[in-house]
């Protein structure tokens, strides 16, 4: 076991995830990457969960619409004192039930999940991208077994896993939510959620989980330019002038673009958790080392300077919707 005073993980600000009452470190993994391929790619990802508990993590996040990460995260945290973790999984997107976020179909979402994860409790219950918000609280939906399962004991927190930014806010002043997770808008090439979504949270004692930070791959330290010829994602493309800005900056001054995308996502107080996601035990340590090396206080004043940061939806919750 790795000593205490050098597992990565240990060194990461922890910070209270809203009302959950959950406590989180500031840099955890997410589980979308995990779920995939063969058996080789299990076992990877098995590696790579085990290096994360090594490390002093003890966050996690997945989803049933993440192909076999459930079981995978089943099986690599099997025997690890549950009590010692925080864990947080989905609703609404079980390929079997996709898009039905009605009681039945929530209720059996969840005890598929706690089958999967090999546990009797979830930490933090999500619903997970509805492309309609109404089925979510309709009588006898998703919200309301939620809210019975959290009365049970069998759920902690029930959180919304979102784009749209309207979905967000009517979640968050529901007072019904706990948590929020947003994703691709809040990193240095757009802070949109910061416009109103994150103080809107914090108003309400919101914990708030930030998601794509490396914006789908674009501010992974590979050029965008080359990245982006070989996999073109349409919600990147407003996205590359200022990739190649960051990417050629950081090359200029020796830093690593995952570092400068990490910590400028860290230094936000206002948010609480932000995830990565890996194939293997070698990805997971590059970013855990990405988001705990030490950057000079004033490369951030020099980021700024560059004029890359935007707020590319001008806070607006109808503009704030999901592209993919």
């Amino acid at each position: 076991m790795t000593p205490a005073n050098t597992r990565l993980g240990a060194t990461l600000p922890r910070r209270r995830l809203g009302k959950s009452e959950l406590i989180v470190p500031a840099f955890s993994l997410g589980g979308y990457p995990l779920g995939w391929g063969d058996a080789e790619d299990e076992k990877a990802a098995i590696e790579a969960i085990h290096y994360a508990l090594e490390q002093g993590l003890d966050y996690f996040d997945t989803s049933p619409g993440y192909g076999d990460s459930q079981r995978r995260f089943g099986i690599a945290l099997e025997g690890v004192d549950r009590e010692s973790l925080v864990i947080s999984t989905k609703t609404g997107t079980h390929p079997s039930r996709r898009q039905d976020y009605s009681w039945d179909a929530t209720m059996w979402s969840v005890e598929n999940s706690l089958q999967m994860l090999k546990t009797d409790y979830i930490d933090l219950l999500l619903v997970h991208d509805p492309r309609d918000i109404e089925p979510v609280f309709a009588p006898r939906g998703a919200l309301e077994a939620l809210e019975q399962l959290k009365a049970q004991g069998v759920i902690k927190a029930i959180g919304l896993g979102q784009k749209r930014f309207d979905y967000h806010q009517r979640a968050i002043e529901s007072g019904r939510f706990d948590v929020i997770l947003t994703f691709n808008n809040y990193h240095p090439l757009d802070v949109s959620a910061l416009d109103w979504l994150l103080p809107l949270a914090q108003e309400h004692d919101v914990g708030v989980l930030n998601g794509a930070a490396m914006a789908h791959g674009l501010l992974s330290g590979e050029d965008p330019d080359v990245l982006f010829a070989r996999d073109q994602h349409d919600s990147r493309a407003d996205l590359l002038p200022g990739a190649r800005k960051l990417y050629r900056w950081c090359r200029d001054n020796g830093l690593s673009v995952p570092a400068v995308v990490f910590q400028f996502c860290m230094r936000q107080p206002l948010i609480h958790c932000t995830l990565t996601g890996v194939k293997n035990r070698a990805e997971l340590q590059e970013n855990l080392t990405a988001a705990a090396v030490p950057l000079p206080e004033a490369i951030w004043d020099e980021l700024s300077a560059l004029g890359i940061t935007a707020s590319l939806y001008q806070g607006q919750p109808e503009q704030a919707r999901d592209k993919r």
